[in-house]
């Protein structure tokens, strides 16, 4: 039997154990998608107890409390911090197969030095132990960033958002890249009742105003031009499906007129709307440089009773199967065809879309970059280890693993980087099972190439980092 997340964890063979601990283990991280605060970076948050790092806004949590019948007040009402890591602690403590399990004790071990296994026993003494750590100088939100060997960063920002913070981090000079990502979801959600007030924000922050489809063109240009000039290496889209309704210049701007006179659009105005958008935005991320992320095959806020009292990103998101591939293909020619699709990842919430997104992607590679068009790694509900497992798989039948841009944190938490050491390990143990099967050479220059490459060199190629 082998000892619980010894040093060998997942790497379940010689050549496995090879690739991880002498190529894969000390490289830098570019961690190209997350959702930390560009604020608490520059101004170096520090955290009072582990229930702040490990509780607040993390949505993974709470569900697995839920699921463990965990009364909401322990979850994100009003009982002390305390309280909430005991909950948490028995929870995490029976998580068998759940990959929160593992990240979990990672970060115990990698941040905490604790080498023990966190339950309901076990509660107060790693509560003692990782509040007095989080005490010492070397665990800000900085220190955490720096000391897990992050070279770049990519935050998660509205076209409207000032960007004050990332103007400071660049000003300060901070030593990891901190860049903002371009997320125009709300520009692109023309049916939602708060679209005309979201539009006066974003005007503002623009200083133009928005009396035309072509005045929000412009203005999302401007917004676009300031990302730029912060950074700025892609944007990231979330939809529930990838719809192409193609329609003519006079009926959007009709439709976008109605919409500034307080009409509401018809389902199929909207998707044409956001067709038409998306494909400008394509255009301006190509003529960029940029990367263009799309994040689809999602059902947000399933309960509404949640909802209503939480707000989004509650936990009480799933799984959809709405994604049209036909859709998703005309889409991107749409943007081929006049040379000017971006290079784009595409992600799907659903397992059961992997196959599809690799043939669609391989009608649309060019020579322009090693796999121009992405798979993204497994995303929310599929980055465990059978996941990834089945996402890397999909893509070297289908595709070219040795392209892949790798893993991502997707993440609000300062801890969250052990995630890339779980991906690291699982790559290595697949690509060693391969070897190990006869399946491909045991050649040392090409898989020292395959993992270096997957693990940050083409991601700090993609991204020109």
């Amino acid at each position: 039997m082998k000892a619980f997340m010894d040093k060998d964890f997942l790497l379940s063979s010689e050549t496995a154990r090879h690739l991880y601990h002498d190529y894969a283990a000390g490289l830098p991280i570019i961690d190209y998608h997350c959702h930390l605060s560009p604020k608490e970076i520059y101004e170096d948050r520090k955290f009072e107890n582990i229930t702040q790092v490990w509780l607040g806004g993390d949505h993974y949590k709470w569900r697995l409390m839920r699921s463990a019948g965990v009364e909401e007040r322990y979850v994100t009402g009003d009982a002390s911090d305390r309280e909430k890591f005991q909950k948490w602690a028995e929870t995490i403590g029976l998580a068998i197969g759940n990959p929160l399990y593992h990240w979990s004790h990672l970060e115990l071990r990698n941040y905490f030095g604790y080498q023990g296994v966190l339950n309901g026993d076990t509660a107060e003494e790693v509560w003692q132990l990782c509040n007095a750590k989080l005490a010492q100088p070397d665990m800000s939100a900085r220190k955490l960033i720096t000391g897990s060997n992050v070279k770049a960063l990519c935050t998660t920002d509205d076209p409207a958002d000032s960007l004050e913070w990332h103007k400071k981090l660049k000003e300060e000079g901070f030593e990891v890249q901190v860049l903002p990502t371009f997320r125009p979801d709300q520009a692109l959600s023309i049916e939602k009742p708060g679209y005309l007030d979201y539009l006066k924000t974003l005007a503002e922050a623009a200083g133009e105003e928005i009396h035309c489809f072509n005045c929000l063109k412009k203005v999302l240009k401007k917004r676009l031009d300031a990302f730029g000039d912060l950074g700025c290496r892609l944007s990231d889209h979330g939809m529930e499906a990838v719809r192409y309704v193609p329609a003519g210049k006079d009926e959007i701007f009709g439709i976008f007129k109605r919409r500034l006179e307080g009409q509401l659009p018809t389902a199929e105005e909207a998707g044409k709307f956001r067709s038409a958008l998306l494909l400008f935005l394509g255009r301006e991320y190509a003529q960029r440089g940029w990367a263009m992320q799309l994040h689809f095959g999602v059902i947000r806020n399933n309960s509404q009773r949640v909802f209503q009292a939480l707000g989004p990103d509650a936990g009480v998101d799933s799984i959809g199967d709405a994604a049209s591939v036909k859709e998703l293909a005309a889409f991107l020619n749409a943007l081929d065809e006049t040379g000017e699709l971006p290079k784009t990842i595409l992600y799907s919430l659903n397992p059961n879309d992997n196959a599809a997104i690799e043939t669609v992607m391989g009608c649309f590679q060019t020579g322009e970059a090693v796999s121009k068009l992405q798979h993204g790694s497994g995303w929310w509900f599929n980055d465990h280890k059978q996941g990834m497992i089945e996402q890397m798989t999909s893509l070297a039948n289908e595709g070219y693993l040795a392209g892949f841009v790798g893993m991502l944190t997707d993440s609000r938490s300062f801890l969250s980087y052990a995630r890339h050491e779980y991906f690291r390990r699982i790559l290595c143990d697949l690509v060693g099972s391969w070897v190990e099967n006869g399946e491909y050479p045991n050649d040392e220059k090409a898989l020292k190439q395959i993992v270096e490459g997957i693990c940050v060199k083409n991601a700090e190629r993609y991204f020109g980092l």
